[in-house]
């Protein structure tokens, strides 16, 4: 008998109790850096040096964080349920917690890829420097989607929200567009579970189930009314 797919969409708030900061709970300041400096394409022309100093020390955070206890609850799911996770986030606590399907929709800080080039993408766990080139000639970039920029995974995050069976948010305030408007294509008779301290607006959703919680005591509420 095959298991029901589950298709889990995940934002900040899962990484945030692993110490991973974003710029949604400080008023439009990530790190003390306001995102339009250092997280649009107007920013990697006006300042290229200051954006790579800001991803190189993002990128030693998440080197430096380890997966907690709802990263590694949604492993756990993985053995009774067809579990793919679709995050915004550009950490790899997911993969580090044990998660096997995980689709990232805004990018990876782990990987970069020449300014010329959004396809060839290269791992890298040290700092990008200015003068860093790729075979291409471009200066490497981090591999995430500045604001202002397409978000290319949507197209292959939207078939996965149609085929969701059972539907869980977790600790996203459905904020940042085109990422929020996934739940538009989840089927309405989906149970449609979300995990945050503060719900957000998920009113005009069918079968809603709140959780409102922190993501790691949330999931461990899930994990519970799921498998028992």
């Amino acid at each position: 008998m095959s298991k029901q797919k589950l298709i889990v969409l995940t934002g900040a708030g899962i990484s945030a109790e692993s110490g991973l900061r974003t710029f949604r709970d400080a008023d439009g300041l990530w790190e003390g850096y306001n995102v339009q400096d250092v997280a649009t394409p107007r920013a990697w022309r006006r300042d290229p040096q200051l954006v790579l100093n800001f991803y190189n020390e993002r990128r030693q955070n998440v080197m430096e964080a380890k997966p907690n206890a709802a990263h590694i609850a949604l492993a756990v799911l993985e053995q009774y349920f067809d579990v793919h996770i679709i995050t915004q986030n550009i950490d790899d606590l997911h993969e580090r917690g044990g998660s096997t399907k995980v689709m990232h929709l805004h990018g990876e800080i782990l990987k970069m890829r020449s300014e010329l080039n959004d396809d060839e993408l290269y791992e890298v766990t040290g700092d990008i420097k200015l003068g860093d080139k790729a075979a291409d000639g471009g200066q490497f970039r981090p591999h995430v989607v500045w604001f202002e920029e397409q978000v290319p995974m949507i197209e292959y995050a939207v078939p996965l929200m149609q085929s969701a069976d059972i539907f869980l948010l977790v600790g996203t305030s459905l904020a940042v567009y085109p990422a929020a408007g996934l739940v538009d294509y989840v089927r309405h008779r989906v149970p449609k579970y979300v995990i945050d301290k503060q719900i957000p607006q998920v009113i005009r959703y069918e079968n809603i189930i709140p959780i409102e919680k922190t993501a790691t005591e949330g999931m461990a509420e899930l994990v519970k009314l799921l498998v028992g």
